[in-house]
């Protein structure tokens, strides 16, 4: 049977989501977010008190702030009503400031698997098996010797999803298990007269087809519901555009478009989903805004740049990296400013391959990008250590290398792609301020100058939680370093090591009295090069060696 289609207004394939479901919603911030589908399911509720006590499973998270599910998540705990949902599995909080708030206050059930391992749990559990296993995880949180994933007390004594340890030929591995979706919310572009599903104004694939999957496998097939933004009269897609095929797919229901936004920050750019591809992302950068917000995380992303160059030669071109929010974001600019697009390739981890990455709740959608995997699929490159490099931020570090990069008592925005990640990769370079808070540093005369410090300190004796280990960094050889402003750090057997200082700063009053702990200083302590603090381009692509 094709699926029924429901044009706005209709609404009968709300009938389908029952009081108790499991739902798997795709979602990265806005793309591919079925945000139509989210508010009328809860408009349902909060007009007949049905259905309730819903359970979501999301790829990485269907919300952006005051978008989607954060809407409904801000009424509910406005109006003090936690019955519609029950629980929750979710990747990333960032952009949902209401979602991390309910976390915090333990309002309900929230567990918090890296975005790799519940893509590929959710194309695990297309493929008829129990769960997913993996290495990732091993002496994190989510090793159940520490908190299993979950993020706050009501999940870890409910426990609906599980990690569990086994050890298999001589090895670690973890298995993650969660219930199976009932019912699938996703999003697409455009449907046939068939019903089958395309993609082509998405800025990403997301996990879609694997979450359709995941609801109609055995045992106990659900229902697939799809937020189209057009239908296709008297037509059927060429079978290369259909992203999932008509037999999966119970319902497809036309969305107003303010509903189907591409991104946090814009409803649609043809340069978004590659209508528009210039083959020069170049002029990019200054209509998308993507710069660094001070002077200082240019710093930061600069120096990275020079060690992506000593990989470069190292490797030979190209090679792949991955790069994080914040400021390993910025990299991408620096990256196409100096030339070395093609040398460099950066990867995020909603798909696109190359481009111009965009930063803040619009981050996954790369303007430029040359190819676009699924989320699954780029994890592999991921997991399976195919890509050469990434930079990730980070929030705390400690004597052991160790990383927490998004928990504190007080603030959570989940681990993201970061366990995977930081993991998989056979060099993860850190890369954010040595001190968060209020600060004033500057640049003068090829000098860095503190004159107010930051009063936080971001390197401690024990991070709160740990999301990337620094001991199984050191088992597999993994090259670590920690970038920030003011000096580079890299991760030896026995802990942090200082290698480099910025000129300007004074070791002792300005590193080793801002640490909770000492590290271990190289014998030939280096300064940084002055290059970085040109604020002039650099002329990278001139220190390639050609292979």
């Amino acid at each position: 049977m094709r699926p029924e289609l429901s044009l706005e207004g209709d609404t009968g394939y709300l009938e389908e989501v029952h009081d108790g479901h499991v739902l798997g919603v795709s979602g990265f911030n806005l793309a591919t977010t079925p945000e139509y589908l989210i508010l009328e399911l809860y408009r349902k509720y909060r007009a007949t008190g049905h259905p309730r006590s819903l359970f979501i499973e999301t790829d990485a998270l269907p919300a952006s702030p005051g978008r989607a599910l954060d809407i409904v998540l801000k009424d509910m705990h406005e109006t003090g009503d936690y019955s519609f949902i029950r629980g929750m599995l979710v990747p990333f909080m960032g952009f949902s400031p209401y979602l991390q708030k309910m976390t915090l206050e333990d309002k309900f059930p929230v567990y918090g698997w890296p975005i790799g391992v519940t893509a590929y749990w959710f194309r695990e559990i297309a493929s008829g098996r129990p769960g997913l296993l993996t290495k990732i995880g091993i002496g994190t949180f989510l090793d159940p010797d520490q908190d299993s994933g979950a993020l706050n007390e009501s999940a870890r004594k409910e426990s609906v999803c599980s990690v569990t340890k086994i050890d298999f030929s001589s090895e670690n591995f973890l298995i993650y298990r969660a219930p199976k979706p009932q019912v699938a919310l996703i999003r697409v572009t455009s449907t046939d007269r068939l019903g089958n599903l395309s993609m082509e104004d998405e800025p990403i694939r997301g996990t879609v087809m694997s979450i359709a999957q995941a609801t109609k496998a055995r045992p106990g097939p659900g229902i697939v519901i799809a937020q189209v933004k057009r239908v296709v009269q008297g037509s059927t897609f060429s079978p290369r555009q259909v992203e999932v095929p008509y037999p999966l797919v119970d319902y497809v229901v036309q969305s107003p478009a303010k509903y189907h936004w591409q991104a946090s920050s814009f409803e649609y750019d043809p340069r978004a989903c590659f209508r528009v591809n210039p083959e020069n992302t170049d002029h990019i950068l200054s209509e998308i805004g993507n710069r660094p917000k001070s002077p200082i995380h240019d710093i930061i992303a600069r120096r990275v740049a020079l060690d992506l160059i000593d990989l470069l030669n190292q490797e030979g071109a190209p090679i792949l990296i991955n790069l994080g929010v914040g400021v390993p974001a910025i990299l991408s600019g620096i990256i196409s400013d100096e030339g070395l697009s093609r040398d460099i390739v950066s990867v995020v981890e909603s798909g696109p391959w190359g481009g111009i990455a965009l930063t803040g709740a619009d981050f996954g959608i790369s303007m430029g990008a040359f190819a676009l995997s699924t989320i699954p699929d780029m994890f592999s490159n991921y997991e399976g250590g195919i890509i050469d490099t990434a930079s990730l931020g980070f929030l705390q570090v400690d004597r052991s290398g160790n990383v927490n990069p998004s928990y504190l008592p007080s603030m959570l925005t989940g681990p993201g792609g970061f366990p995977v990640i930081a993991e998989g990769t056979p060099r993860v370079f850190f890369a954010g301020t040595f001190t968060a808070g209020k600060s004033d540093i500057s640049v003068e005369n090829g000098k860095l100058r503190i004159l107010k410090d930051g009063d936080t300190m971001k390197f401690v004796d024990n991070v709160y939680k740990i999301f990337f280990s620094g001991s199984q960094a050191v088992k597999y050889s993994k090259v670590v370093r920690y970038f920030t402003e003011r000096c580079v750090f890299t991760l030896t057997p026995s802990g942090l090591r200082l290698d480099e200082v910025a000129p300007g700063i004074d070791i002792d009053r300005d590193i080793l009295e801002r640490m909770e702990f000492k590290p271990n200083i190289a014998p030939d302590l280096k300064e940084t090069p002055p290059l970085i603090y040109s604020g002039t381009r650099m002329n990278l692509r001139y220190m390639v060696r050609r292979h």
